[in-house]
């Protein structure tokens, strides 16, 4: 009860009026460098609680004490801080200058902004301009390696495709590991809808001080949006428009006619049933026989991709007068990936209006309004690269052929065919927040927000007969919708006071968040008419069935925090957050997350203002408690499920347990995080940067336990098993040259995160799902492939019952035998050692020239594109250098007629064949553009910048003709991008 009336005392007391003494009254206006008045400045007299804000004119009216030196400091974030002599002035007119540092050093933090000097936790800041050099449909990607301990992968090629991020490692095994978005201070899940031209600033919140106020949600890491709002003055106009082409231009071949045939030939040898070209009638077929002799070699994965289109148009219209400040854009996204069929059109609507009723009360609205019309293309090269190259598409008519690899796959352009494949989905979603401030006090505002998103969803999916889902079965039909209502509801009470050497800030909060989905889906096969498609599911005559579900979640939370400052040289932050989840069991419900953080300035030190060279140095410690709670709802809870029943000849409905039984005792997941950073300038802040260092271990991870099958159900969800993420993170910027028309800026970071499973649900590795103690997450576990046999090896092959040409792996346990049990290992893993990137910025009069190159080095993937391999030569293979007598390679296997894939695959380690080094270095952008001088702009516009620019331009990496940012996956390749555009000013 005590710690509950502790945090209300302290702001009744701070909030006291001073001590009664004689005043007088003081009347003043504070006005901006063009001499408008300026709301919301805070005026205070020093070494007393004696202070006002400004009125919407830049007003204010206060009593001072009538007697002695009165001094007046007068702050606004922007502007450099003033101090005023008052003397025997009655009435002040006061102009404050513009500060572009201190506008940079303004940090949103959660619940309110503080100056950077005065973080005393992990935060990267990003500005508006480094969001607009590389534009992407996606904010996100614009960052790729910019962000120490962020990282960003693309997650393919296809229109519209997301962003894989996590924030320093992964801590969950089930649960989410993705961040937090807070938008205009609530929280919003679809950052894709955002124009990133609508984007005013970014703030990443990463260790537990930062993200302890949003409690559980934080657990990940917290990004902060922080969208673009009107200024009094003269209404502005932005156009930014640009237009891209995309190619595949990283994507690898397989085997051309030639090659085709001499692999089928190989195999054939190695039966004895192919010796030379004279066999050739036993292994081929008439009409592979006579494309050979035509020189017919097609090649599949050209004829489904295509050059592709990105473009992008917004216009945005800003202004407003000192009460009433607006902003409005409308954008049209659209994307045509390099597959036909494969589509996205976006439409955004933003609108954001703040209203002054009074000195002390104002009010906002933030509205986004988002609509997708997406197609979306079963992706058709994992056909095609099977297919032999020595068939054609098309018949000498003209008409495709449905069976061109001798009936053993359907064509894949079948999908292309008018009216036999369709997948279409239309999302209408949309964001609202409001909110109403009162300034109570000159130091105490209360805020409330509420925020408000509604998602309106349908999908459509048609498959006709000869599709490449259904493959000569009946067509099938499929019409879903989801309705999603999430709602939030925060009161905020911020208190911020200077007592002479000491400043205090506090804030207390209030949280309510729902989450409501709502689904149906409904299915049906053999539709009457195909043209008819999903619409008319009714007039499907079999499986005709229907699905639907609901599910609902809350969150309650109770927030304190509070920030000391000692002459601003020794900060402490002290923040806890009480959080109630309704998916956890009763009981376990809710969990107090407290944390703390200290600062030094050190640069503010006596022994320091010699070191000239060292203009700034700041050290951080900070340790905290986060959790997490983001499992499936009702996971606490058996449910049941349908299952088809009869009694006799008569249907009937059963029901079963569901394949995951509820957990009564299901609780938190808990991080505990240490931080230690340092903040450093030198050379008048020529060099400045961050290192952090960090530690977060995890205990009672949300992890799914596998349960033997006679318990009649597959999983339950429990708190069992560790992990432990630990790493350095290095953000360096330097101004090189800055002079009144040369400039250019580098900068670098470098981040590495070790990540490694402590404990699981035994004390055994879970072989299983592939969770390996003292291992992250996701790692490859398989044999060990050493090379091919020989033949000078054939006595030492014939002991592991093999022969020269097959695949030789290493013997662990050293027995003399190959087991799985004894002789597999983890071999590496997806998460790489380290990532970083480096910028380069340089600007010479109106021309600008940009570099950016990121690289993510140390991990290993499983490489699609090497699993394509018929040992037969029946199915086309990848291009490899296959071992044959002539040729002793140690690549790969030799082609076998009398092998099946499968037989490679899992009798003859072929699945050691796939495992790279993943490790890449990418040219992901560069930029050349020309402002336009404002002599040749006249009075009608303000700017004008031109500019060209291309994305994914080179990747170097151990793999030819392949972008390992796709994790080995060769499917929706990430393309190329040379794009044009405009940004133009009213």
């Amino acid at each position: 009860m005590k710690s509950k009336l502790l945090f209300p005392t302290l702001l009744l007391c701070a909030a006291a009026p001073a001590w009664a003494q004689t005043t007088r009254p003081l009347t003043g206006q504070i006005l901006d460098d063009a001499g408008a008045g300026l709301p919301g400045v805070t005026v205070v007299v020093q070494n007393t609680t004696l202070g006002a804000t400004t009125d919407p004119d830049g007003r204010f009216a206060l009593n001072i004490p009538a007697g002695g030196n009165v001094v007046l400091t007068i702050s606004y974030i922007g502007f450099a801080t003033q101090t005023i002599n008052v003397g025997t002035q009655t009435n002040l007119k006061v102009s404050l200058k513009s500060d572009e540092k201190a506008l940079d050093d303004v940090v949103v933090i959660g619940y309110g902004q503080v100056k950077k000097s005065d973080v005393t936790g992990s935060i990267v800041s990003v500005k508006e301009e480094d969001l607009k050099k590389v534009p992407v449909a996606n904010v996100m990607e614009s960052l790729q390696g910019k962000l120490p301990g962020v990282d960003i992968v693309s997650a393919g090629g296809s229109a519209g495709a997301p962003v894989n991020i996590t924030v320093r490692g992964n801590r969950s095994i089930n649960a989410s590991n993705g961040p937090l978005f807070i938008v205009d201070g609530v929280q919003y899940n679809s950052i894709q809808d955002i124009n990133p031209n609508d984007i005013a600033g970014m703030e990443v919140l990463k260790d537990a001080a930062s993200t302890a106020i949003y409690g559980a949600r934080g657990a990940n890491g917290v990004i902060i949006v922080t969208t673009k709002k009107g200024a009094a003055g003269k209404t502005r106009v932005n156009i930014n428009s640009y237009y891209g082409s995309t190619d595949k231009v990283f994507y690898p071949k397989v085997n051309n006619a030639a090659e085709y045939v001499a692999q089928k030939r190989e195999a054939n040898r190695t039966t004895g049933l192919w010796s030379s070209p004279t066999d050739d009638a036993k292994i081929f077929t008439n009409l592979e026989l006579q494309a050979i002799a035509d020189g017919t070699s097609t090649n599949w994965a050209d004829l489904l991709l295509r050059h592709g289109v990105q473009q992008e148009h917004q216009l945005s219209i800003s202004g407003g007068s000192e009460k009433t400040k607006f902003y409005l854009s409308g954008d049209y996204y659209n994307e045509q990936g390099l597959f036909r069929k494969d589509d996205l059109h976006r439409y955004s609507f933003r609108a954001n209006i703040d209203q002054a009723l009074n000195d002390k009360v104002r009010i906002g609205l933030q509205n986004q309004l988002t609509y997708y019309n997406q197609n979306v293309r079963r992706d058709p090269t994992n056909q095609a690269n099977k297919i032999t190259p020595l068939t054609s598409p098309y018949a000498a008519d003209g008409t495709l052929v449905l069976y061109p690899n001798n009936q053993a796959a359907l064509n894949p352009l079948a999908d292309e065919q008018e009216g036999n494949y369709a997948n279409n989905s239309r999302t209408t979603r949309t964001f609202s927040t409001a909110y109403v401030s009162y300034q109570i006090l000159p130091s105490l505002n209360f805020r409330s927000n509420l925020g408000l998103t509604l998602s309106n969803g349908r999908t459509g999916i048609y498959q006709g007969q000869y599709s490449l889902d259904r493959n000569g079965q009946v067509a099938q039909s499929s019409y879903g919708t989801q309705f999603d209502t999430n709602w939030s509801w925060e009161n905020i009470l911020n208190y911020n006071k200077t007592f002479g050497d000491h400043s205090i800030s506090a804030t207390g909060v209030t949280s309510l968040l729902t989450f409501n989905t709502e689904n149906s889906n409904a299915q049906g096969r053999n539709q009457l008419l195909a043209y008819q498609q999903y619409f008319a599911l009714a007039n499907a005559n079999q499986q005709v069935g229907i699905n639907s579900a609901y599910v609902d979640s809350k969150l309650i939370s109770f927030t304190g925090r509070v920030q000391y400052g000692y002459k601003g040289r020794y900060l402490l932050t002290l923040t806890g957050r009480e959080d109630r989840s309704s998916k956890l069991a009763k009981g376990n419900k809710g969990s107090f997350f407290p944390s703390a953080a200290v600062a030094w300035r050190i640069i503010d030190e006596r022994f320091m203002k010699d070191l000239t060279a060292v203009t700034d140095l700041k050290l951080r410690v900070s340790y905290g408690r986060a959790g997490n709670y983001d499992v499936p709802a009702y996971s606490s809870q058996s449910l049941l499920s349908r299952i088809p029943f009869a009694f006799g000849e008569t249907g009937a409905a059963g029901y079963t347990f569901a394949n995951r039984i509820g957990n009564p005792d299901l609780g938190w997941e808990i991080s505990l995080t240490k931080n230690v950073g340092l903040d450093f300038g030198f050379f008048n802040n020529r060099l400045t940067g961050s290192v952090d260092v960090y530690d977060t271990h995890t205990s009672d991870l949300l992890l799914n336990r596998f349960l033997p099958l006679t318990s009649g159900v597959s999983f339950i969800t429990q708190n069992i098993g560790e992990t432990r993420n630990r790493g350095v993170e290095v953000g360096v910027n330097a101004r090189v040259v800055d002079s009144e028309n040369l400039r250019w800026n580098v900068g670098l970071t470098w981040f590495k995160n070790k990540e490694e499973i402590l404990a699981l649900g035994t004390s055994n590795n879970d072989i299983t799902n592939g969770l390996f103690i003292g291992s992250p997450v996701r790692v490859f576990y398989d044999y060990e492939k050493v090379g091919i046999w020989q033949t000078s090896e054939v006595d030492a092959a014939k002991t592991f019952g093999q022969k020269p040409g097959q695949i030789k792996v290493k013997d662990l346990d050293g027995d003399g035998r190959i087991t799985a049990a004894n002789d597999r290992r983890v071999l590496g893993s997806a998460v790489p050692s380290w990532s970083g990137s480096l910028s380069s910025d340089v600007s010479y009069k109106g021309f600008d020239f940009s570099v950016q190159v990121f690289a993510r080095i140390g991990q290993m993937l499983n490489y699609e594109y090497a699993q394509i391999f018929d040992p037969q030569g029946i199915e086309n293979s990848s291009r490899q250098n296959y071992w044959t007598p002539e040729n002793p390679s140690n690549d790969y296997p030799r082609p076998d007629a009398s092998q099946s894939k499968s037989t490679l695959q899992n009798g003859l380690f072929g699945t050691t064949l796939g495992y790279r080094d993943g490790s890449y270095a990418k040219l992901r952008a560069v930029t050349l553009g020309y402002n336009l001088p404002a002599a040749w702009l006249g009075k009608a516009f303000s700017s004008a910048r031109f500019y060209v620019q291309g994305k994914n331009l080179l990747t170097l990496s151990h793999i030819d003709n392949y972008d390992p940012e796709r994790a080995g996956a060769i499917t929706t390749p990430i393309p190329r991008v040379v794009t044009a555009g405009v940004n133009i000013g009213f």
